[in-house]
């Protein structure tokens, strides 16, 4: 745990709330809370705007009218496939959270393209304008941002957390915030995979929240693999919905698909046959269609003069971990408040299965959940910081690192640090590993990944870049080690969960399961709410 003086850091900042992660959610969260008269602070890994999954790309949005039929039938397009662990409370406050809210991104002035009726097409948005705009909006809300400022640990004392700490990349020097609540809203984890955008989401808000005493919830879920371009980092697995696959020879590939035939295609990886992929399943009225809403899936093909409507191209499975996946930061109630007093999460930091289960939602149900969450969690920041009314400068806060963070010397060297991401790489990635479980392929994998955690555990970080990327080796290690043992506690195929030794459903085992723990990981039961069952 850090000792360490508040008076030894060069920023000093008091807030109402703090929101860490500048994606939607965290904006989402930061507007709404200023909007409620809260003083807000959001800090930023990268760049507000433009750093993470959504940013740089096109996504669909669980955008729905309230129309009791066509409700019900958004609602159920993913419960099954999601192993019946969603909740039917939730997935109607979702949506119509999500319903106003994109109404509200259009009288903002996002440029909302229009149908032949001139009406406004709201089931989409473009990355780059979607977080322009909120940039400008949290900026136009009086909300301070300081962007390059990963965090790298909370502060609490006996009341609950009470701000973070962390420090300025290109600005130089360290930050601290102090703040009477806290909300996370840092992404998810792709384990460095590469996927576009998800360089910076390496499970940081994870660590963080089981550092302040949080639990985890749906970890299990987190085996997301998204098809891709072998010579492209972009991951828009809808597409492929219009595709065919194929072998080098050009046989194809029996059961392969984008939903439910991603398997195939691992397995034929494995067994060391490339796949190919050709997207002639598309109709050509809809081609230019394609390209409008998801621009930047084709500039890769454009740049090797490959028409992937009549060109088969080779694929892989990309990680995208808990991106994608539905675990994260196990929510208490409607405001999305943690277990610990004063902390929050939102987006792909919170676990996702209230509307998803155990089957990601893609990018749809994701940028609804980032949204939804994000305001529902800066309405119950905000409100807690009214109602403990006091200051937070006069609060003796510690920080929580599990690792203790030194100004100068000690510290992992960058080639250590490289050489422990490399190692929780070689457990996460391998389909024999992650996606096609065994309780003897996670067993051996806990046991390593154990091993790795307790040597990171012992080693100072410096507040330095460097230290930040050991903080992200020590975040993606805790990740993996939650990730796995709640895998190995549920002995059943659910949802994106797939056991080998178990491939059937147990109807006994319709729960959750929540999860945490640093040096010793813990794994339970969550009865799912009665209302689920009703859908």
């Amino acid at each position: 745990m850090s000792q360490r003086s508040l008076q030894a850091f060069d920023l000093e900042l008091d807030a109402d709330v703090l929101v860490i992660g500048g994606g939607p959610a965290g904006t989402w969260a930061a507007i709404t809370a200023a909007s409620k008269g809260s003083k807000v602070v959001l800090v930023d890994k990268g760049y507000c705007g433009s750093s993470g999954a959504t940013a740089p790309s096109g996504t669909g949005v669980w955008y729905v009218k309230p129309d009791g039929q066509l409700r019900e039938e958004a609602k159920q397009s993913r419960y099954g496939l999601g192993g019946r662990l969603a909740e039917h409370q939730w997935m109607d406050r979702v949506l119509d959270r999500t319903y106003e809210n994109m109404n509200k991104i259009g009288q903002w002035g996002y440029p909302f393209p229009l149908d032949d009726n001139g009406t406004q097409y709201r089931k989409g948005l473009q990355g780059p304008e979607y977080m322009k705009l909120m940039r400008r909006l949290v900026q136009k809300s009086g909300v301070l941002v300081l962007d390059h400022s990963p965090a790298l640990e909370l502060l609490a004392d006996e009341h609950g957390v009470g701000g973070a700490a962390g420090v300025r990349t290109q600005a130089g020097g360290t930050w601290t915030v102090r703040a009477s609540a806290v909300i996370i809203a840092s992404g998810g984890c792709a384990f460095l995979s590469k996927a576009l955008g998800c360089n910076v989401l390496t499970g940081d808000g994870y660590l963080l929240a089981a550092e302040a005493g949080a639990e985890l919830s749906g970890m299990e879920f987190s085996n997301a693999y998204a098809i891709s371009p072998t010579f492209s980092s972009v991951t828009k697995t809808a597409y492929y919905r219009y595709a065919s696959f194929y072998y080098e020879d050009g046989s194809v590939v029996e059961g392969a698909g984008s939903t439910s035939g991603r398997s195939v295609i691992a397995r034929s990886l494995l067994a060391g046959r490339q796949v190919y992929a050709r997207l002639d399943q598309a109709p050509a009225d809809i081609h230019h269609l394609l390209r409008t809403g998801q621009t930047n899936f084709f500039l890769p093909f454009d740049r090797l003069g490959i028409n992937p409507f009549t060109d088969k191209f080779p694929i892989t499975l990309r990680l995208e971990g808990t991106v994608r996946g539905t675990g994260g930061i196990h929510i208490t109630d409607e405001n999305c408040a943690a277990k610990v007093p004063g902390l929050y999460a939102a987006g792909d930091a919170a676990t996702r299965q209230l509307i998803c289960g155990g089957f990601t939602g893609g990018g749809s149900h994701n940028a609804a959940w980032a949204m939804s969450s994000g305001s529902f969690a800066g309405e119950g920041a905000s409100l807690y910081a009214k109602s403990i009314g006091s200051k937070p400068e006069s609060r003796h806060l510690k920080g929580l690192s599990s690792s203790p963070l030194v100004t100068t010397g000690g510290g992992l060297k960058a080639s250590r640090t490289e050489e422990h991401i490399r190692a929780v790489q070689e457990e996460v990635t391998p389909y024999d590993r992650n996606l096609f479980r065994t309780a003897a392929g996670l067993q051996a994998s806990i046991g390593r990944l154990d091993d790795l955690w307790h040597d990171l555990r012992s080693q100072a970080v410096t507040l330095n870049p460097q230290g930040v990327k050991a903080r992200e080796a020590a975040a993606m290690t805790a990740t993996a080690r939650w990730m796995y043992s709640s895998a190995l506690a549920r002995t059943e195929t659910r949802g994106m969960h797939k056991r080998v030794d178990f491939p059937q459903q147990d109807t006994e085992q319709r729960y959750r399961l929540l999860s945490g723990g640093l040096d010793q990981v813990w794994v339970k039961p969550e009865e799912v709410q009665k209302e689920a069952v009703s859908l």
